[in-house]
């Protein structure tokens, strides 16, 4: 089923041009989603309750534009697809005219909490949820070929800020971990038109993270390694 909420772009969501963040469109995303599964039951509580965590395994937003401070915006969330243990979710952001600003493509999957094993989703949970048709975008793959080499960039340490309620790094957290990596200018003045994700392995707390980054014709790659796990 559709889920949406309306807001309103915050001075402290917006960058030095006075734009929403890509960061903070990710967070409204994230929220989104959070907020549909605690109104259908299927929250904190009831993940926790029944040992079950959804772990994203990659996401892919394109941006049509970012919204101004004080503009009104619209987030809807849908799922579109249940296969065992993998989940698929479109995300939109709409402006006051109902017009896309940006569109999000993300993969899940269900873990039990006790193993740390895939496990498939309730029949509970896939008929709360329900199923729409997909929206209409450019799918990209979920993998993401990644260069040898790269600049490697500042070693980063994960501290309490990056954590959610499920104890590890966020994943909107990696997003402001690449982002930070980029080369002054790197960003063009209209802010970047795509992101890509793909998440391999969770970060907890003390973890050291090693940032790679790669230049290619297509744009700009950084790779998020994890100590051991060079």
């Amino acid at each position: 089923m559709y889920y949406t909420f309306n807001g309103k772009i915050r001075y402290s969501e917006t960058d030095s041009e006075g734009r929403l963040t890509l960061a903070a469109l990710l967070n409204y995303f994230q929220d989104c989603c959070t907020f549909q599964s605690e109104m259908l039951g299927l929250g904190v509580k009831y993940m926790k309750e029944h040992s079950l965590v959804w772990v994203l395994s990659s996401w892919q937003i394109v941006v049509e534009r970012y919204p101004k401070l004080c503009e009104d915006v619209q987030i809807g969330t849908l799922p579109y697809d249940f296969k065992s243990f993998m989940g698929g979710r479109n995300f939109f952001m709409k402006d006051k005219e109902g017009e896309y600003v940006a569109k999000a493509n993300s993969l899940w999957s269900l873990l039990n909490t006790q193993t740390m094993k895939p496990v498939a989703a309730p029949e509970d949970m896939v008929e709360r949820y329900g199923l729409e048709p997909k929206l209409e975008m450019d799918y990209a793959s979920r993998k993401i070929a990644v260069p040898e080499g790269g600049l490697q960039g500042e070693t980063i340490i994960v501290k309490k800020h990056h954590l959610d309620t499920n104890h590890h790094v966020n994943n909107g957290q990696y997003v402001i971990m690449a982002l930070d990596c980029l080369p002054e200018g790197a960003v063009v003045k209209q802010g970047v038109r795509q992101l890509r994700a793909e998440y391999k392995m969770q970060a907890f707390l003390g973890d050291k993270l090693y940032p790679y980054i790669v230049e290619t014709e297509h744009g700009m790659i950084v790779s998020v390694k994890k100590e051991n796990h060079m």
